[in-house]
């Protein structure tokens, strides 16, 4: 459970805090924090501790396989390793984006939005808005979805709609809400039908009403929470993403566009087939994730975050008038070129979930959606790189095959490896500000995982566990010798147990 210090001089005088595993977000992870005799922070880290393997898995398998063996990563974010793997494999057979047949790539952007949609929405109203709407320290029975749909009826009944509405998008496009079909080398596999269009239309101005809402919640949560929203888990950093040519978000496809803390570029529209050129992967000891960096800035300066805040940073406008109107009240919010508070990921994600509304509205009007042109192929070819901004934000697939088509090598970084460094300064920033004392509160606890929280991680690629995992926080002196523990157990009860 505990790792060796890395050095003879750190277990001096130091204390570890172990928090194990975080809650409220997909997968398992663990907190550790060495802190020395007056309780100063001297290091916080994140690990994560499980092994997933999926670019081994995959080796040894035929390429037109891999739409449908990668999206098990995960439960909820599967569409976006659908999309990203075929975007991968249209160019094994030969077929860049821009050849796609028109019908196949509208189809794909109503499925990465009904994806996006869907995501944002849990990851908001389920997950987050607990703790936004009762305060990190608020009793923890009130922290779940439950409370939320019992003193805010309204507020999670058109979450859990939303949610809803962004599966049965899913579900339209691909057969099902979760780990459906689709995608296919070259297009997809089906279009949709009047009736699934006309179902798909009735609740679309639903949808818009409430993502707009949902903006203006959070655009008051955390305007009322000032300077306090602004400055927690805060970290400046770069930011990197996909824009569209003009500038404009960009969610399914673009090229890549890196800015520096103070607005600065660094690169803009690179093509994400060469994104090896210019980004880095860090391995170290103490966590099976590692640290993307890029390479122009070295290991030390390069990290940079992705996902909802670093998209809405990055672009120069959002191409549905809604949207686009709170971007502009976004960024005015942040008085600088870049918003760097890491509570604004909630802003941004919803700006977002409204972005994909109006998108999805505007697709369903469109005839090429029913069209019947789904498939090209062209000449072949032994790699291909497929690249989309998942809800947590860019995800790289690449893979390389023989002449049998058979996967020899895979390499994916996905969303939360790149805000790997990021999660980490946040959690140490949270830490320094709020770990005092020796006495450990469930409260305090909390705090470190809000941080975590508001990057929305995927820390396995796997299913939500919607805060049922159960929670350890203790404090050893210097000879690990444990002070103080807590424990959070599955139904929700806090243990104390003294050293």
């Amino acid at each position: 459970m505990y790792e060796h210090l890395e050095t003879a001089e750190q277990t001096e005088n130091l204390k570890r805090v172990v928090v194990d595993p975080v809650s409220r977000v997909e997968g398992h992870g663990k907190v550790t924090l060495l802190l020395d005799e007056n309780n100063k922070v001297q290091q916080a880290r994140l690990h994560i501790v499980e092994f997933r393997g999926f670019e081994r898995f995959i080796q040894g398998r035929p390429y037109w396989e891999l739409p449908v063996l990668v999206q098990r990563l995960c439960g909820i974010c599967p569409v976006s390793h659908h999309l990203a793997a075929a975007k991968a494999i249209d160019q094994l057979v030969g077929i860049d984006p821009e050849n796609l047949p028109t019908s196949a790539t509208k189809l794909r952007r109503l499925l990465h939005f009904g994806q996006v949609l869907q995501s944002h929405a849990l990851h908001f109203f389920h997950l987050s808005s607990p703790d936004l709407l009762f305060g990190f320290e608020s009793d923890i029975g009130k922290r779940n979805i439950i409370a939320v749909l019992t003193d805010y009826p309204d507020i999670g009944l058109q979450g859990v709609k939303l949610r809803k509405y962004g599966q049965e998008v899913i579900r339209m496009v691909s057969g099902k809400r979760i780990h459906g079909t689709g995608a296919i080398a070259g297009g997809m596999n089906k279009s949709l039908t009047k009736a699934e269009r006309d179902y798909l239309l009735e609740d679309i101005d639903q949808m818009i009403s409430w993502a707009a809402a949902s903006v203006a919640l959070i655009k008051k949560v955390h305007c009322s929470n000032l300077p306090y929203y602004d400055d927690f888990a805060t970290i400046r950093s770069n930011y990197l993403g996909l824009t569209k040519p003009d500038g404009a978000l960009e969610l399914y496809h673009g090229g890549i566009r890196a800015k520096n803390a103070q607005g600065e570029t660094i690169l803009d529209h690179f093509d994400y087939c060469n994104y090896n050129e210019i980004i880095h992967e860090e391995v170290r000891s103490w966590t099976y994730m590692k640290f993307p960096y890029l390479l122009s800035l070295g290991m030390e300066d390069g990290w940079y975050r992705v996902g909802p805040l670093a998209r809405v940073n990055n672009c120069d406008y959002i191409n549905t008038p809604l949207a686009e109107a709170a971007r502009v009240e976004f960024k005015e919010h942040g008085g600088e070129a870049m918003v760097h508070s890491t509570l604004a990921f909630h802003w941004a994600r919803l700006i977002e979930t409204l972005h994909c509304a109006e998108s999805i509205k505007e697709l369903l009007h469109d005839p090429d959606i029913m069209g019947n042109d789904l498939v090209a192929q062209g000449e072949r070819r032994f790699e291909g790189v497929g690249v989309i901004e998942a809800p947590r934000g860019t995800l790289f697939h690449h893979y390389q095959v023989d002449e049998n088509d058979i996967v020899t090598k895979a390499n994916l970084i996905v969303s939360t490896t790149s805000n790997n460094m990021a999660m980490n300064e946040s959690v140490r920033q949270v830490a320094a500000e709020y770990l005092s004392g020796r006495e450990l509160t469930e409260p305090l606890l909390n705090n470190l995982e809000v941080a975590i929280r508001a990057y929305d991680p995927c820390l396995s690629c796997a299913t939500h566990a919607v805060g049922k995992m159960p929670l350890q926080l203790e404090l050893l002196d210097a000879k690990g010798q444990l002070i103080d523990k807590l424990i959070k157990h599955s139904d929700g009860q806090i243990e104390r147990l003294d050293g």
